[in-house]
């Protein structure tokens, strides 16, 4: 069998279709439409079953906090009347650390059920290490895909951390340089093993996130008589996003806005060896974020099961500096020494609550782990070891890949505000140029207004734009 990268990238669809069991090319229709739902129906569990699933591994039904100190110090900076009640979800109670263990449950429990011997991932970390700890409790093999260094043979801390705890839970860990051959080296050795395709990326991944979103609901419509007025999540390369929304929605929380959060790593490149360890943790930052939000089906499988502007009602980033800040803060006022990058939503949290009235509540969906590796301490000195000023100051002058600025106090922190509708068109952009469409049909603007949360004759008026027709 040819091996070569074209030969190997050529096969994808007929490597998915073996190594997950979904086809597909059965779900495409019109021009470019596919049908979302009837992917996520190829998950043969409803809420319940993921529920029970997960905690046979130690997964789901984590404490949820309410953050009353912090939330007193963003009242003295908060207008007033302003200062929403602060909520958080602590994912870091999970089995390995992070949201991901909900992610990686559903996989790992499919594959074992119809006689996988192993899974795979292509990961930079916590999903990695979540899988691992699945696969290890459902007794099967497991091997991890990891882009770790640059060609200087230098690794981040953090991505380090994370590979030992994947050989920790059993995992055998590739380790690779950054590159486009992360896929490749994926997608050859799920045709030379024969293991389940755990992507980030099925709907199995997707789904097991769902109870999160349904968690975060249902426990505070329990707790307070009604539901959260706004859920803010991590964003990357949009499942949790797509499967926190999904889990709100699924609740019940028609009216609570989906708020998603990025680290604002603008100009950095992610597969760029020069900017590769450049960022100071590896998700839930722009280099993702954006990328994924206006073309989701760049991922391993064919069509990506994360459509984050399915569900998006607003999107925010916050600095690294503001994120590193948000951790001492997590740590010294309310005792919980989390993150840092699962801190990004708080970060925006904060910001955003000082804008929101004082009767209201704000949930931030996720914390993760802290090692020695993915510490604030390690990963600034690792920054400044590459060259990027770190020093105390005002945030608006974080310059990324150059300085990191921690904010002297929380009234200078804040957010800036994704315009939703700029990514809507590059979305639409991206579908027309991929799929080199000239003329679509009516089902593909319905569909299109869909995916990314649009009005019908927006959509027909950006197609018009690039010069496309609707028959």
């Amino acid at each position: 069998m040819n091996k070569s990268y074209q030969a190997v990238m050529s096969r994808k669809n007929e490597i998915m279709k073996k190594s997950v069991g979904i086809d597909y090319k059965v779900l495409e229709y019109g021009r470019l439409s596919f049908d979302y739902e009837g992917l996520m129906k190829n998950v043969p569990y409803d809420l319940e079953d993921i529920a029970k699933i997960q905690s046979e591994t130690k997964v789901g039904k984590t404490p949820l906090f309410e953050l009353k100190n912090l939330t007193a110090l963003v009242r003295k900076y908060a207008p007033k009347g302003k200062g929403a009640r602060i909520f958080i979800k602590d994912e870091a109670a999970n089995c390995s650390g992070s949201f991901k263990d909900r992610r990686a449950s559903l996989s790992v429990y499919h594959a074992k059920k119809i006689g996988f011997k192993g899974v795979i991932a292509a990961t930079s970390g916590n999903y990695g290490a979540a899988v691992a700890a699945q696969a290890a409790q459902r007794g099967i093999k497991c091997i991890v895909v990891q882009e770790v260094y640059d060609s200087r043979k230098v690794g981040q801390p953090e991505i380090l951390e994370k590979a030992r705890k994947c050989e920790a839970y059993g995992a055998e860990v590739v380790q690779l340089t950054v590159g486009p051959e992360l896929f490749y080296v994926f997608l050859t050795l799920l045709e030379e093993t024969g293991y389940f395709n755990a992507s980030l990326y099925t709907p199995y991944s997707i789904a097991g996130i769902e109870t999160l979103g349904y968690e975060v609901a249902a426990e505070i419509k329990e707790r307070e008589g009604k539901f959260p007025d706004a859920v803010v999540i991590t964003h990357a390369g949009g499942g949790n996003v797509t499967g926190t929304a999904r889990g709100v929605l699924k609740a019940g929380a028609k009216d609570t806005k989906i708020i998603g959060a990025s680290v604002d790593l603008t100009g950095l490149h992610m597969a760029s060896d020069n900017d590769f360890n450049k960022k100071s943790f590896t998700t839930g930052h722009t280099g993702f974020g954006v990328p994924f939000a206006v073309w989701p089906d760049r991922s391993d499988v064919p069509r990506n099961a994360a459509r984050p502007l399915r569900y998006l009602d607003r999107y925010v980033t916050v600095t690294q500096g503001e994120v590193f800040y948000t951790t001492e803060l997590l740590a010294q006022l309310e005792g919980l020494e989390r993150g840092p990058a699962g801190n990004t939503s708080l970060a925006a949290a904060i910001a955003l609550a000082k804008e929101m009235d004082e009767d209201q509540i704000i949930v931030v969906q996720e914390t993760e782990y802290t090692g020695a590796g993915k510490h604030p301490l390690a990963q600034l000195s690792f920054a400044r070891k590459n060259g990027i000023e770190v020093k105390i100051g005002n945030p608006v002058e974080n310059i990324p890949g150059k300085t990191i600025v921690i904010p002297e106090n929380l009234g200078q922190m804040g957010y800036k505000e994704i315009d939703l509708n700029e990514l809507r068109k590059s979305y639409i952009r991206n579908a027309v140029n991929t799929y080199d469409v000239k003329e679509v049909e009516e089902v593909d603007v319905e569909f299109l207004a869909e995916d990314i949360k649009w009005t019908k004759e927006n959509v027909i008026k950006i197609l018009n734009e690039f010069s496309v027709k609707v028959k």
